[in-house]
């Protein structure tokens, strides 16, 4: 490619490390895409005449045959898979292959091939964002009146209902899934025909090239084209946050599978058990998805660090931009499918989540709110009765809800026997009505008003 300019050949090292085709084959599909675009559009403005253009295109279609077939080869020497397809080209059809590289450069045409590709991978997330949306809506529904108890630092806090406790993970999906669609409609638009840096003299249409390959617009700014990966930092910074959401969910599975929780069996499927101990089940899945969403992380910095002081237009440093994008991407992809499987097939012990929702004292704030409400007393100082209160329950190993009304009233005499309906846990998660509340009637209202979201 270089012999024009160049005596010598490169070294090995240096073919080794300017080589992407070991990693950048992956942009096959969108870089034959792209090609098949270009040249419609050259023979189109009578660049390229037909005859030419349909040679190319055939033999376009042909590679993609053989690439679906057998993969693509690896060729050092041919640097990229834009290189090592050209040169497939080349022996296809022989000197009119060289008339598709008129008018565009690789620095536009991988752009335009990366693009395409996170614009693919962003829909392919959403749609595993949507299934695991859909899994946490029918569990949760299921689970409308299922009590448990909520937390706040890890301790016994309120008690909220099963259904609430998951349908606060659809919420961070709907917002993970809200990243994706911005950061899609933002990237939506056509770097090819910016050519190396400056554009192009030929009287190319790259309104046309744009709506062949389902652009919104041609990209404004010829430097600005071959040198934004805005695109790629914006799928791994949303990736990055889908996979901290997981990890949250995943955490709370392996603390509630422990024993001293034991609110959750995890299914067969997406456990394993011990070299040595046969009584093990371990949450493995649950512990890998954790641990991916700090390598997916990592790639979203190492992508920061690799951009963060580049001049403009394009600088070789920019080959690195696809290994983090393509290695997170596959890291998520078997993350969601994993939590999704789990969530449709976890047995959930609401039995044992009632008996410890009832165990720890997690409705002292309605004692409070009573006294509020039918004695009118100040929150602070009924917040301060309902310590004494809670204090006398802890001396005594007596749940709050079976304290003597003797005691009660000893503690102050405002309080009477009307305190008991508001002091079990089933009155307690109904009460908060309040919109976006635990109470089931509430957790319903919000499950089919998600579902009309995703209809609509």
């Amino acid at each position: 490619m270089w012999g024009g300019r160049f005596a010598a050949g490169p070294a090995s090292i240096m073919r080794e490390i300017n080589a992407s085709i070991p990693f950048d084959k992956r942009l096959w599909k969108q870089d034959i895409a792209g090609s098949k675009a270009h040249v419609a559009m050259l023979a189109k403005q009578g660049i390229v005449d037909g005859e030419d253009a349909q040679a190319i295109t055939e033999g376009l279609n042909r590679i993609a045959m053989e690439y679906e077939a057998d993969g693509v080869p690896v060729d050092l020497d041919l640097e990229d898979i834009h290189m090592v397809t050209e040169s497939r080209l080349a022996d296809l059809i022989g000197p009119a292959a060289g008339r598709l590289h008129t008018a565009r450069s690789r620095n536009d045409q991988v752009a335009t091939d990366f693009r395409l590709w996170v614009r693919d991978a962003m829909d392919e997330v959403d749609a595993g964002l949507a299934a695991l949306q859909d899994a946490l809506l029918k569990r949760a529904e299921e689970h409308a009146d299922a009590v448990m108890p909520g937390f706040t630092h890890l301790q016994s806090a309120q008690p909220v209902t099963l259904g609430h406790h998951l349908m606060a993970y659809h919420e961070m999906i709907r917002r993970d899934r809200s990243r994706f669609a911005d950061a899609r409609v933002r990237m939506n638009e056509c770097p090819l025909g910016a050519a190396a840096l400056a554009g192009t003299g030929f009287p190319i249409d790259r309104h046309a090239t744009a709506a062949a390959l389902g652009f919104a617009k041609p990209t404004d700014n010829s430097l600005d084209s071959v040198s934004d990966r805005d695109f790629a930092l914006d799928y791994l910074m949303a990736a990055t946050q889908v996979a901290l959401h997981l990890s949250r969910l995943a955490e709370e599975f392996i603390i509630w599978a422990s024993q001293p929780f034991g609110f959750v069996k995890l299914p067969d499927a997406y456990s394993t058990g011990s070299s040595i101990m046969p009584q093990k089940r371990n949450p493995d899945a649950a512990e890998l998805v954790r641990g991916h969403a700090g390598r997916i992380m990592g790639c979203m910095n190492a992508l920061c660090v690799t951009m963060k002081g580049l001049p403009l237009a394009y600088s070789k440093d920019m080959q690195d931009d696809k290994p983090p994008v393509f290695e997170a991407h596959d890291l998520l992809g078997l993350s969601i499918a994993a939590m999704t499987g789990m969530i449709e097939t976890v047995t959930f012990r609401t039995d044992r989540m009632r008996a410890l929702a009832e165990s720890g004292f997690a409705t002292a704030t309605d004692l409070a709110d009573w006294l509020v409400r039918e004695a009118d007393v100040p929150f602070r100082e009924a917040h301060h009765i309902t310590g004494r209160a809670v204090a006398a329950a802890e001396e005594t190993g007596t749940p709050l809800a079976d304290l003597p009304i003797d005691t009660l009233k000893a503690i102050d005499p405002r309080i009477d026997e009307r305190i008991y309906a508001v002091l079990t846990v089933d009155a307690s998660v109904a009460s908060r009505k309040s919109h976006g509340g635990t109470a089931p009637d509430q957790v319903r209202e919000r499950i089919a008003q998600a579902r009309r979201e995703k209809e609509a």
